[in-house]
């Protein structure tokens, strides 16, 4: 089989799409993910025996609905290449909408305290560091797991971050100017969990209605945040209103909500009164 009959099979036998099937490919060659123009320029060359069964092993995963980033290992997020494993939630091309706000809402501030809730692989905390050398970022997670992939990818990235276990701002005594988290917020017993089987169920679902952890974050905020400073979260398709109604009731002012790229609030915060 060569390279052109490989793609074409994994994607006309087994559904998958053309550029998750090039990216397999690559990872199952031993080359970089952003080598594609390399198959197209060998796309008559014939895979090795053992190749084609590391490439027909992979899309066969990722049919069955494993993440391409737990196969390949590597996710890029806001221009950084994180590595990826079944210990963390796979980042989502939406949360850098979380990001942009995040970035926003710096931008006036010298040398800022920022603290990322639930960081899973470290992205939003290492992307904000990545923008923003001066700030000062810290990050936590209730996963001995996840910190250990968000440590590392800090140490590769030479990225200066402090990760730390806790269960979201329990024991945090020290004002931000910034908190932000894409916590857990899916229901349990939602439909769409069936889909997510591959990931850790602790990082996406958060009581009754999704919205527990949030709860307690927007509860326990304004008592870690500088006067004027932002919470900012991202939560499901549908939990805009609510999460703007927590906001409101815990004594945030400016509530608002930012839309993903698919035009979907994807993400709401508040102020911080000042002192």
């Amino acid at each position: 089989m060569d390279i052109r009959q490989a793609i074409a099979a994994a994607c006309t036998r087994l559904g998958l799409e053309r550029l998750d099937a090039q990216l397999l490919l690559l990872h199952a060659l031993g080359r970089p993910q952003h080598d594609r123009a390399w198959l197209l320029a060998h796309d008559s060359d014939v895979l090795a025996p053992e190749a084609e069964q590391r490439y027909l092993d992979l899309t066969r995963r990722r049919a069955a609905g494993a993440p391409l980033a737990y196969l390949t290992g590597v996710r890029e997020f806001y221009g950084l290449e994180l590595q990826i494993d079944a210990r963390v939630l796979d980042p989502r091309p939406d949360t850098e909408t979380l990001v942009d706000w995040a970035l926003e809402r710096l931008q006036d501030l010298a040398a800022p305290l920022v603290m990322d809730l639930g960081t899973g692989s470290g992205a939003i905390a290492l992307a904000i560091k990545a923008q923003r050398p001066d700030a000062r970022v810290s990050a936590l997670d209730a996963s001995t797991d996840a910190l250990a992939v968000a440590q590392a990818n800090a140490r590769r990235l030479g990225l200066e971050v402090t990760f730390d276990s806790g269960n979201w701002l329990d024991g945090v005594s020290e004002r931000h100017d910034l908190i932000v988290s894409n916590p857990p917020y899916i229901a349990e017993g939602d439909r769409h969990l069936e889909q997510l089987g591959h990931e850790p169920q602790l990082a996406l679902t958060s009581g009754p209605d999704g919205l527990n952890a949030i709860r307690a974050i927007v509860s326990q905020a304004r008592t870690r945040l500088c006067g004027g400073g932002w919470l900012l979260l991202e939560h499901g398709w549908d939990q805009a209103p609510a999460v703007r109604a927590l906001l409101a009731q815990a004594g945030f002012e400016d509530v608002q909500s930012r839309q993903d790229l698919a035009g979907i609030e994807r993400c709401s915060g508040g102020r911080s009164p000042a002192a």
